[in-house]
């Protein structure tokens, strides 16, 4: 039996994507697990894994399709010895138009058909077919697929089903991939936009710089931003980098070597513990504390930029958030993140130190409600015990959700900060 293969959402704001490249070609057996395309997505470039097994029968969405929508059939899957079904999609039948000197006819009570039963979970042998998100949160809520029904195509398990299971609900239906919602109606009277004026490159927008648009518009048109700014002093941070850079080994396991970023993560991490108030974000019904301290470190990529987590950053070494960060940001820049490493997180950093920026304001990332901007290190005029001394001094500004977090709140989590970058050898403890 043919089965369709879907178009998967590997991220929760993922609603189409460009598949980069199929690794399969028609013909080819596949297995369960095996990778078998890479899809661009709104955050990285992912691998898609089969779900079923049997012979890639025939490839509907060829390689390099940009704005493929969540959930559309991108390929076939059949049995062996099994042709592949011939078109890409089986569309309904039209209804034969009524004749137009009779009225139509109200169907006799007996002629009207009951609804069809909702489709039982796809199963091959012992597996039950899920989509990859649905078969993740399955794992991570502890549900039994084999007991979730599924409300896809065939029968197929998808994040709704998984949501309504974990809710004790029905699971909702999935949607038709040809119905689209309603539009909404145009203003009658939109300005026009203004003439571009001057020669122009178009250079499309990718899936991942939509969302980056979409989410920031967002975030400053919804969420009221509050900012609170501080000079720190950092020599003493620079000292203690540099003491602890020495005694790196020069290689094997035990090698780092620390960055001022990584030292800024270990101290906002230690913020964040001491103030918990500030790890938070904002329901209508409630105030979300997050019992982990998990820190998003903004990583610029080719096409945007991308948040990978260092998680319970407050319990990590010096050493081992910097070798984290180091792996972090290097696949973030190849696109190889998984989805867990940078879906979540309670607070983002954001620092633009290293290419001369003294000071700026960041954008929260929601859900979160706080994202703090680090400038760079430059040598200022300091007084100092009433005389004029010289010192390093980095700018930093944290901006806040004004919904969770009140001007007096962090102004307390900043001066916090401030003192232990000043006094960094608290760090070690």
């Amino acid at each position: 039996m043919a089965t369709d293969i879907l178009m998967p959402a590997l991220s929760p704001t993922m609603t189409e994507g460009t598949l980069a490249r199929w690794l399969k070609a028609e013909g080819d057996k596949v297995k369960s697990g095996d990778v078998i395309a890479e899809i661009e997505t709104d955050k990285a470039t992912m691998e898609v894994e089969a779900v079923d097994e049997g012979i890639l029968g025939k490839i509907v969405v060829p390689a390099g399709t940009e704005g493929v929508k969540v959930n559309a059939v991108i390929a076939v899957l059949v049995e062996p010895g099994e042709s592949a079904p011939s078109g890409e999609a089986k569309a309904a039948p039209a209804p034969a138009p009524k004749p137009a000197e009779k009225p139509p006819e109200a169907p006799k009570a007996a002629e009207v058909p009951k609804p069809a039963a909702a489709p039982a979970p796809a199963s091959h042998g012992d597996r039950v077919a899920a989509s990859p998100l649905a078969k993740r949160m399955a794992q991570q809520a502890g549900l039994d697929l084999s007991k979730v029904e599924g409300s896809g195509p065939q029968g197929r398990i998808v994040k709704s089903d998984i949501e309504a299971a974990m809710k004790g609900g029905a699971p909702a239906p999935a949607p038709a991939a040809t119905t689209a919602p309603a539009a909404a109606p145009a203003p009658k009277a939109a300005a026009a936009p203004a003439p571009i004026l001057g020669a122009t490159t178009a250079h499309p927008n990718s899936s991942m710089r939509k969302v980056i648009a979409r989410r920031l518009s967002e975030s400053k048109a919804t969420i009221p931003h509050f900012y609170v700014a501080a000079d720190i002093e950092i020599d003493a941070l620079l000292e203690l980098r540099a003491k602890l850079n020495a005694r790196s080994p020069k290689d094997g396991p035990g090698a780092f070597k620390l960055s001022v970023n990584d030292l800024v993560i270990k101290a906002a991490a230690v913020t964040l513990k001491r103030i918990p108030a500030v790890n938070a974000a904002w329901t209508e019904e409630a105030i979300l504390r997050f019992n982990e301290v998990d820190i998003s470190v903004a990583v610029s990529i080719p096409d945007g930029l991308i948040t990978p987590i260092v998680r319970n950053a407050d319990t990590k070494g010096l050493a081992a958030i910097s070798n984290e960060m180091k792996d972090l940001g290097a696949r973030a820049k190849s696109g190889k993140l998984k989805p867990e490493e940078f879906q979540g997180g309670g607070f983002s950093i954001s620092n633009m130190g290293m290419y001369g920026v003294s000071f700026f304001s960041a954008i929260i990332n929601p859900p979160q409600a706080g994202i703090l901007a680090v400038g760079a290190g430059q040598k200022r005029p300091v007084v100092k015990n009433g005389e004029l001394a010289v010192a390093a001094v980095m700018t930093c500004q944290l901006s806040v959700d004004h919904r969770v977090i009140d001007g007096a709140l962090a102004a307390e989590w900043l001066q916090e900060f401030k003192a232990i970058v000043e006094e960094p050898l608290s760090l070690m403890l």
